[in-house]
């Protein structure tokens, strides 16, 4: 056996011999846990669908993201893991892995890199399982990556790398991901959370920040917007997780109390169809953000207050 090599012409670990697998009728993709590697997960579900037309490709999800691979046209299936991020739950993961076996699955892409994300592939007999040889997970993998990070910088590029062949150059030129949101997905939404669409432009706020963001927004800069967006004739809404509600509610007073607070109401699949209802969105770095990029939102905090303010003023403007 050989061990992972830093040279990336060597590149993979083997620790099993997996079987020729050129054209897979059936792929798993196991799913990153955080909802922004999610959502950078989806151009690799069209990569795949080019490499292997006639392939039926489903995911395997954690709760806190499953809901996203709804908005993945790709997927033919999703399943969502009986155990929580992080959990051993090897009772769980084994019957889990009982079951797929009957899918006769012939390729595993892991996208996480823990040693737990490739038990069930692993148990599920899965000839090919190609991820990246962190903590020691070389046995449980048939293509143990070594991950050459000065070549793939970007997250949405080292994804795009395990579908490829090992020394393949991925397409640094690939699209941006794009999550799809039916119309019918929107009022559904609505109605789960008694709301009618708003009469005028909606403007989407989403202050919560990840704990490791560098820059964010403070509570003021979002009033501002809000104040001018509300002057305007427009709705403006709050949105966020249960963690976030600290920040909305910081919002909420510095303007006044002119929005409506969503923050921890919405499930992740409601909150994604409100993004794709807003006529503009202001966001935070956190996962969120992720998810307003792939509906085609430029988040206004990439720009000084005054220049969201003109920017917004201008998309009000337009008929």
């Amino acid at each position: 056996m050989t061990t992972p090599s830093p040279n990336p012409r060597i590149g993979r670990a083997k620790a099993a011999t997996a079987r020729p697998v050129v054209d897979p009728e059936r792929i798993l993709i196991v799913a990153p846990v955080t909802v922004g590697d999610m959502v950078m997960a989806e151009p690799l579900t069209r990569l795949l669908r080019r490499l292997y037309p006639k392939a039926a490709i489903d995911m395997l999800a954690p709760p806190p993201t499953a809901d996203l691979g709804a908005f993945m046209p790709e997927l033919r299936t999703l399943l969502p893991a009986p155990y929580a991020p992080g959990d051993l739950a090897l009772v769980a993961r084994w019957r889990l892995s009982r079951r797929l076996r009957g899918e006769n699955y012939d390729l595993a892409i892991l996208l996480p890199n823990s040693v737990k994300s490739a038990l069930v592939p692993f148990l599920a007999g899965i000839p090919k399982r190609v991820g990246y040889a962190r903590e020691g997970r070389a046995l449980l993998l048939t293509e143990a990556r070594w991950l050459d990070r000065a070549r793939l910088r970007r997250r949405i590029d080292r994804f795009l790398a395990l579908a490829l062949p090992e020394n393949a150059t991925p397409p640094f030129d690939a699209p941006a991901p794009v999550l799809q949101v039916t119309e019918d997905v929107i009022d559904g939404a609505l109605a789960s959370l008694g709301l009618e669409r708003p009469a005028g432009r909606l403007l989407l706020l989403l202050p919560g920040a990840d704990d490791t963001s560098p820059a964010r927004w403070p509570a003021g800069h979002f009033a501002a917007l809000a104040r001018h967006h509300h002057a305007a004739g427009g709705s403006v809404w709050l949105l966020g997780s249960a963690r976030d509600r600290e920040a909305t509610a910081a919002v909420q007073a510095a303007s006044g109390g002119i929005c409506l607070d969503f923050a921890g109401r919405t499930s992740l699949g409601e909150a994604v169809a409100l993004v794709a209802l807003a006529d503009a969105v202001a966001s935070n770095d956190s996962g969120f953000a992720s998810v307003a990029a792939g509906l085609g939102h430029r988040s206004l905090v990439e720009l000084t207050p005054q220049q969201a303010i003109d920017a917004l003023s201008a998309e009000e403007r337009r008929p």
